[in-house]
């Protein structure tokens, strides 16, 4: 079966740079220009978004802070306790994924929530998972030296990686370690980087009255340390916070951080291979402009790499759903079980929104999403959702074909080109003898 991916510039921007393309994406982006649509992207806040925030709306757990989720567990006022928020915020971010027109701030979200990972649901984050998903929104197209630290002093993050509970008698190495290998400079530190690390890190706790984050000075082990070369006199108790996100600092602006976030952007929206020569260039970018994300990804979508990389990406998982739901323009329902059915697909396929176990996120490559299992249950997922069987509380167009062809041609054979170009389809004429009948079975996740 051979893959048709148009080579269309327009089409290709609107297959990376949103979760995929709609019918009313396609004629902006052309009314607007790539440059301008692009700018207006990197400026979510001027961006309409009122349809999908009434949808979100009905999630009314998921802006909870952390107070306001501990009172209602005490309260007894949740079905299933805590674990309602979490369950919640996942559906939320697949509603997100598919009806927001913030797609590129949503993409950047997802992008973040997997780089900083910290799996939900999980007991360890009864109470501060929802305030960690705002933390990580607020920061997601802002600065990564000011999500690193915020990160750092995340209850979330100090729960689901041990450092609440680091003592200068004991420091736990934990949180130290995948601070440097996962959320910074990557696999360039020793051993004693990471004692001298876990040492700094000491005192970055939490509340347990409370579950706010809180610095305790009583168990900040004072003393200097060398971390890659940087070195920091740690000298006081009082201090220990400072230094600490003075760590953060540096992390921020090493340039392996630089170049390992450059690469993972690149796999992400380029090439599971990426050009070593665009990860150079952004790597530069981001240390110009002090970890700032924007410009960064202003360079990357503007770039010769970029144009050229047509139909080089796999769709994981969440893109092949959200895209799959957004071409044929289905709609939500004020039922919530209608995106729930959404989130049990994914969660099938292994790729539930903020699910990952492990603290390295999600895989953002094509041979991690190839087994045929999945494959499977993606194509029963496309035909599922393209004939209305399931979820039915989906809204869907008074006529899929007159949304996706709105001026009916003459042949079936022209109708087969329309899809393939709309949909990015398999090759129709070399898989079904009648393609126009058939061309909802098969959107597949060529991007």
């Amino acid at each position: 079966m051979t893959v048709f991916t148009p080579a269309d510039p327009v089409l290709h921007l609107l297959r990376r740079a949103t979760f995929g393309p709609t019918v009313e994406a396609e004629a902006e982006l052309r009314k607007l220009g790539a440059s301008a649509w692009l700018e207006r992207q990197l400026n979510p806040g001027g961006i309409d978004d009122a349809a999908c925030n009434a949808v979100l709306a009905k999630y009314t757990l998921i802006g909870k802070d952390i107070a306001g989720v501990r009172a209602m567990v005490k309260a007894g006022t949740l079905k299933s306790g805590a674990w309602d928020v979490m369950q919640q915020l996942g559906t939320a971010a697949v509603a997100r994924a598919v009806w927001s027109k913030r797609q590129l701030f949503e993409l950047m979200v997802d992008f973040w929530s997997n780089h900083l990972n910290v799996t939900c649901p999980s007991s360890d984050v009864w109470d501060s998972r929802a305030a960690y998903d705002a933390l990580i929104r607020k920061h997601a197209l802002g600065r990564f030296a000011d999500l690193l630290k915020a990160s750092m002093t995340a209850p979330a993050m100090l729960s689901y990686l041990d450092n609440r509970f680091s003592t200068k008698a004991k420091p736990n190495e934990n949180y130290a370690r995948e601070l440097l290998e996962l959320h910074t400079v990557g696999l360039v530190y020793s051993e004693a980087d990471v004692k001298d690390a876990a040492r700094l890190l000491t005192g970055l706790s939490v509340d347990n009255a409370s579950g706010l984050y809180k610095f305790d000075a009583n168990q900040h082990a004072t003393g200097a340390v060398t971390i890659l070369g940087w070195r920091h006199e740690n000298a006081t108790a009082g201090g220990g916070e400072a230094a600490a996100l003075a760590y953060a600092d540096m992390l921020a602006m090493h340039p392996a951080t630089a170049e390992r976030l450059a690469r993972k952007l690149c796999v992400r929206f380029v090439a599971d291979e990426p050009p070593a020569a665009l990860v150079a260039k952004l790597a530069k970018v981001y240390l110009d402009n002090r970890s700032a994300i924007v410009p960064v990804l202003r360079a990357l979508f503007t770039s010769a790499e970029f144009a050229a990389a047509t139909g080089a990406k796999v769709r994981t998982p969440l893109e092949d759903v959200a895209a799959t739901v957004r071409v044929l323009g289905i709609g939500p329902t004020a039922d919530l079980e209608s995106v729930r059915g959404l989130y049990y697909y994914l969660y099938d396929m292994g790729h539930a929104p903020l699910r990952w176990a492990p603290p390295n996120g999600y895989p953002d490559v094509a041979a991690a999403w190839a087994a045929p299992s999945g494959l499977l249950i993606r194509w029963n997922a496309h035909l599922n959702v393209a004939a209305g069987w399931y979820p039915k509380q989906l809204a869907r167009p008074a006529s899929m074909l007159a949304h996706l062809v709105p001026k009916l041609p003459a042949t079936h054979g022209v109708i087969a080109e329309i899809l393939q170009r709309r949909c990015g389809l398999a090759n129709l004429a070399d898989v079904f003898p009648n393609a126009a009948t058939k061309a909802p079975l098969n959107v597949v996740a060529a991007r």
